[in-house]
């Protein structure tokens, strides 16, 4: 029998005016309070726990039940907070939930591709103090020191240094995938003119291309290669982030040619433009050089086997007037509609690309905080410990590639880190570092969907805007165990926050990601825990707009008090 939730009282909130530009008075609290203090607003309202109650600061395994409402953001207009990134210390440390809604939005939209994600991360941390390492140069590392390296512009680490850290010390990780379901443009993506359209060859990364591809308005994004005149090749951005390319459905009267299954190869092609020359009376001149392909840049140029109105497109984003010095490119499709929070009383964030940017920036915002003396719960100058966060490519598709959680990336970073602080190569001492380790696998996880409430198991259920979901499965697709759960679990009681639970029905198949091989190639206990999200694989998908915020809170509370819980189980190796 369910539990009645708590009992609540209301109290009136105190809103500043809707007209006042004045940001609102700091608080005189944590930022990361303990729930139970905490009054979430709720249709114009604070619902203040009475005493004894507790909301949000209960057990996994205590049998409370999330409150019948879920929290929700304030309907009443707020002034405008500004972007994580752009706030001091001090302001950082006042942020709610709530908070966190915006700027998590705002970097889903600017931030189409893996390359740009990664490259804003880079952008986040130095702003920070973090200093970029190289995988070809010497490391010479500080007590206290902050940095990030990069692999292939597509994957990243960032780490911070304990104060007090000795080499064979552990390090706290948070570890995820920043890539996501797209559709790449092929190596030669030119194709013939088809009934007047135009159209671009390309290929489904993971799931991509499903039905939920269809119709939507698609720009095109990622990074192309550039030789500068000294000879060097650099790589530059590209965003063309308004709707160039398509995949038009059959309409419904056409019947069965309409019902599908569809081909992807040959009926899910994007149009990105019209060419009806050859009933215009139009042709193409051969002797043009505006339309010969190979003159776009000269026979036998990356350029010349490209379409030309994307050349020339991309040529003007970047200020690139000499084609032949394009000279490759990696581009992909994307969902061009913004994120933006939804619902009755905006308790939803609706987005593309959530699975997995949510856990990779929630995770980044983290370690800003816990590396910060200002912002961490704990005293750094006492920290002994790495604090550690991994961003991955390729997870959707195996995580086989060197940028991937499968290849040497994070444990080369932790050995360099090692051997910098010895002096010498040590691998008993890495050894000893990967067993004072833990992980957290960090990946977008399933929240209950109300239509489909036979296809999850019960009392495994996870609610948007109630707190990060560890995974298990008995089949060993996941690294959580006993031990690690109940570590996860004191994290979150020192940090006031809930912890829910998912496992897959025995009639379903489960999933996988980062956490099983990186723990298997290393030793490292971990965990599986993530932030849960509706429609998982879709081109647009649905997280709670407390959410970000509240992967933010137990993120930072892993990382600012692994330290010391992990003295507590000790003995549980």
């Amino acid at each position: 029998m369910t539990k009645n939730p708590p009992t609540l009282r209301q109290k009136q909130p105190k809103f500043p005016s809707s007209h006042s530009m004045q940001p609102p008075a700091a608080s005189t609290t944590s930022s990361w309070e303990p729930a139970e203090h905490r009054a979430w607003p709720a249709n114009g309202a604070f619902l203040e726990p009475t005493q004894g109650d507790t909301l949000f600061g209960s057990s996994l395994f205590s049998g409370n039940v999330a409150p019948a409402v879920p929290p929700k953001v304030p309907e009443t207009p707020r002034p405008a907070v500004a972007t994580p990134k752009h706030q001091t210390a001090s302001a950082r440390r006042q942020l709610k939930p709530q908070d966190y809604t915006k700027p998590f939005c705002d970097f889903l939209t600017e931030n189409p591709t893996v390359f740009h994600a990664v490259e804003a991360v880079a952008q986040d941390l130095k702003a920070q103090g973090y200093k970029k390492l190289s995988e070809r140069d010497v490391w010479k590392l500080d007590a206290g020191g902050k940095y990030f390296v990069e692999r292939n512009g597509s994957s990243l680490i960032a780490f911070a240094v304990g104060e007090a850290y000795e080499p064979g010390n552990g390090a706290a990780i948070l570890a995820g995938h920043i890539d996501a379901l797209t559709a790449k443009l092929k190596p030669i993506p030119k194709l013939r003119t088809k009934a007047g359209y135009e159209q671009l060859g390309v290929a489904p990364y993971a799931g991509a291309l499903n039905s939920t591809w269809w119709d939507r308005d698609l720009g095109i994004g990622g990074r192309v290669l550039v030789k500068e005149e000294s000879g060097k090749i650099a790589s530059k951005l590209v965003k063309l982030d308004w709707p160039i390319a398509r995949i038009p459905t059959l309409a419904p009267h056409f019947g069965a040619a309409a019902q599908g299954p569809f081909n992807k190869e040959t009926q899910m092609v994007p149009i990105i433009g019209l060419d009806n020359s050859d009933i215009l009376g139009q042709q193409k001149n051969e002797d043009d050089a505006e339309f010969k392909p190979a003159l776009l840049g000269g026979e036998g140029t990356f350029t010349s086997t490209q379409p030309e109105r994307l050349v020339k497109v991309i040529a003007k984003e970047l200020g690139i007037t000499d084609y032949s010095t394009i000279v490759n490119w990696e581009l992909e499709l994307f969902d061009t509609q913004p994120a933006q929070v939804g619902g009755i009383d905006k308790e939803f964030i609706f987005a593309g690309r959530v699975d997995d940017k949510l856990c990779s920036w929630a995770a980044v915002q983290a370690l800003l905080n816990s590396s910060s003396a200002e912002t961490s719960a704990t005293d750094t100058s006492s920290s002994s410990i790495l604090k550690v966060v991994g961003l991955f490519d390729d997870e959707e598709i195996g995580s086989l590639l060197r940028q991937g959680a499968r290849g040497n990336f994070l444990p080369s970073v932790i050995n360099r880190v090692v051997d910098s602080f010895a002096g010498f190569p040590t691998p008993t001492l890495l050894s000893q570092t990967f067993a004072n380790s833990f992980i957290v696998s960090s990946d977008v996880i399933h929240a209950v969907n109300p239509n489909f409430l036979n296809a999850y198991l019960e009392n495994h259920s996870p609610r948007l805007n109630v707190g990060l979901v560890v995974s298990a499965d008995s089949n060993g697709h996941m690294t959580t165990d006993a031990v690690s759960t109940a570590l996860l679990q004191r994290v979150a009681d020192k940090a006031g926050q809930r912890l829910q639970v998912f496992q897959i029905r025995n009639d379903s198949r489960s999933g996988g990601t980062v956490g099983p091989m990186m723990s298997a190639a290393t030793g490292i206990r971990a965990i599986d825990a993530g932030i849960p999200q509706l429609s998982m694989h879709s081109i647009r998908a649905t997280t709670g707009s407390l959410d970000p915020g509240l992967g933010v809170a137990i993120f930072q509370g892993f990382l600012d008090h692994y330290e010391a819980v992990d003295q507590e189980f000790r003995d549980t190796v």
